[in-house]
């Protein structure tokens, strides 16, 4: 019955309500920034070089961008574009761009209010949602609801979900066993991560900065590879894509299976954007202007989708496997590229999923440990930490032997949740990331090195930086 009411609230969620939500705002913020996601991608690159004026404990905005993309890159990168390819048929993959597209102007609205609203700690700056909620809404409770949501996403949807995904890539090897198997890869995945989270928040960022980069590219050249291999496939690969993205019959006719909401979804698990979940690693970055930051979250959202998620797409595609509901998730990946690869392929895939889990579960605690520090009203002591990052791991190593499609409905509906609240949110507040970014580029214009202070775009409310 519980999976069922879960199935439930995700098809309502995402059959109306959340198309409609993220498709309004996104191309809203586009056009409201003149479509900032591409006029000033140089700079979002150039922001990146940016390094703190005191390196000694501060986050730079590189280290940020690697925490959200640690985030964001994981395991719905494999398994979830595979997942909306065998359910939602080739057309998913077109409006998993489209959400990308429009939906990075989300994100540089949301990291740029995280930028402006973020607080002052003991080792840097800190902030998120639930502060920008609290500061400019004065709604606490709507700041608490978010970040309950928040923490059921994160600690829990999308950390069982990745644990899940994990051990489902060894499924494939004969030693295989779906009794003791999944436990037993839980069970190591979770010692491994609590050992990483008990070196606390800084270490997360140390490690993803160096895992982040590494993976993505190895795993961009195998694509490149595979792709080449099947280049003959490509025409039709994009002409199938067309076709079935705009295929008006089984768009309609039965939307709650079709490539749009397969799409969108898969597309938003994977990228984040306008969740509310980045603006926390954004906050914690030490810049000179609130915009910066906004722009690098540009960047991370394309990685995600239009780089790494049409990777996988396209080494599936090119393969000439057929997808189809029994391939769903990582069989059809392996698949496609043990007929490319050979045996190196599935373990090529198997090493992938590691390293993406194992960044998305850092960075997804990351964000708990952030929001935590909401609710409680301090950094909590070092017994409560410990035992929360204990039940953490726990929670991942459930989540490995537990059913897919209950998974994937409960972080549908959780991040879902997240998001309701959020982009209402962000289009209150959106006139102050705009106004940021308007005095961000005449500082550029003007050949200075933008520096922001809030009373240039007129804050009405009090903030701990940028006085």
């Amino acid at each position: 019955m519980f999976s069922e009411i879960i199935s439930f609230v995700s098809d309502f969620m995402y059959g109306k309500m959340l198309i409609v939500l993220l498709l309004f705002a996104g191309l809203y913020f586009t056009v409201r920034g003149r479509f900032v996601q591409f006029r000033m991608m140089k700079q979002a690159v150039l922001s990146l070089m940016d390094k703190p004026a005191d390196n000694e404990g501060k986050v730079s905005s590189f280290q940020a961008l690697m925490v959200s993309t640690a985030s964001r890159v994981g395991t719905g990168n494999i398994v979830g574009v595979s997942t909306a390819i065998c359910l939602g048929g080739f057309g998913s993959v077109f409006w998993m761009w489209i959400i990308a597209i429009i939906g990075s102007a989300s994100a540089f609205v949301e990291s740029t209010l995280a930028q402006i609203y973020k607080k002052r700690g003991d080792s840097g700056s800190y902030g998120g949602p639930a502060y920008y909620i609290e500061a400019a809404l004065h709604s606490r409770p709507l700041a608490l609801l978010f970040s309950v949501f928040l923490i059921l996403t994160y600690a829990f949807g999308f950390n069982m979900l990745a644990s899940y995904n994990l051990q489902s890539t060894f499924s494939s090897y004969r030693f295989y066993n779906p009794k003791w198997t999944p436990w037993i890869i839980g069970a190591v995945l979770a010692v491994i991560v609590l050992y990483c989270l008990l070196g606390g928040g800084r270490r997360i960022a140390q490690i993803t900065s160096v895992l982040v980069p590494v993976m993505g590219v190895l795993y961009v050249l195998v694509s490149l590879l595979v792709i080449v291999l099947n280049i003959t496939y490509l025409p039709e690969v994009f002409g199938r894509i067309l076709e079935e993205a705009f295929d008006i019959h089984a768009i309609f006719g039965g939307f709650s299976g079709s490539c749009v909401m397969y799409g969108i979804k898969r597309g938003l698990f994977s990228n984040e954007a306008g969740v509310g979940s980045a603006p926390n690693a954004s906050a914690s970055a030490d810049v000179n202007h609130p915009a910066a930051q906004g722009l690098v979250q540009v960047l991370s959202v394309f990685i995600d989708t239009l780089l790494l998620c049409s990777a996988t797409a396209f080494m599936c595609m090119c393969s000439g496997i057929e997808p189809s509901e029994a391939l769903s998730g990582a069989p059809y990946v392996q698949a496609a590229l043990e007929k490319s690869l050979g045996s190196v392929g599935p373990i090529f895939i198997t090493v992938s999923m590691i390293l993406f889990a194992f960044t998305t579960l850092l960075g997804n605690l990351f964000y708990v440990d952030n929001v935590l520090n909401y609710i409680l009203g301090h950094v909590p002591g070092k017994v409560f930490m410990t035992i929360y990052r204990i039940i953490a791991a726990l929670v991942i190593f459930v989540g490995a032997g537990l059913n897919a499609g209950l998974l994937w409905d409960i972080a549908d509906v959780t991040m879902g949740g997240m998001t309701i609240i959020n982009i209402p949110v962000i289009l209150i507040l959106s006139k102050y990331a705009f106004r940021a970014l308007k005095d961000y580029e005449s500082q550029i214009k003007q050949g200075k090195k933008p520096v922001f202070h809030a009373k240039d775009i007129e804050l009405p409310q009090k903030v701990d930086y940028w006085q």
